[in-house]
């Protein structure tokens, strides 16, 4: 039952791992802007949060497919996929392609990094707003208010 509960948090508290940790990236990738040789990392956050909560991109919402937990009764139990209980899967990250050449062999556009950055930001305040909403929510039917 209380599962039934925290699904949806659950979910959102996945995508600001995934947040933070894109924000992480292009914090790095901006401070990297003249660092001679350096690439630009980032990765897909749609393919990060389905792989994150076990789900398969299916066009469909992914706060009404079912998923499977297994049950943990110790710290150094495994999940499905062989990491340990409690942590976070870390997404596959790839290289960002240089829109114009330099001659130090940089990939960082510091423009695309910028905009990036921005709409992350957006985009993360934006699910802290949607847990606080929903805690607030689950508060209220607790209190009976």
């Amino acid at each position: 039952m209380l599962n039934r509960l925290t699904d949806s948090i659950d979910f959102q508290a996945q995508a600001l791992t995934l947040r933070s940790e894109r924000q992480r990236l292009i914090a790095s990738n901006i401070a990297n802007a003249d660092t001679p040789g350096y690439t630009a990392k980032d990765f897909k956050f749609s393919e990060a949060l389905s792989q994150a909560t076990g789900q398969k991109s299916s066009g469909t919402s992914p706060l009404a497919m079912p998923r499977l937990q297994m049950a943990t009764t110790t710290a150094g139990q495994m999940n499905r996929d062989g990491s340990a209980a409690g942590s976070a899967p870390k997404p596959e990250l790839g290289y960002g392609t240089a829109s114009m050449t330099s001659l130090d062999n940089n990939s960082v556009d510091m423009d695309r990094e910028r905009a990036n950055f921005a709409d992350n930001t957006v985009r993360y305040e934006a699910t802290l707003r949607f847990i606080n909403g929903q805690m607030k929510t689950l508060t209220t039917a607790i209190n009976g208010q």
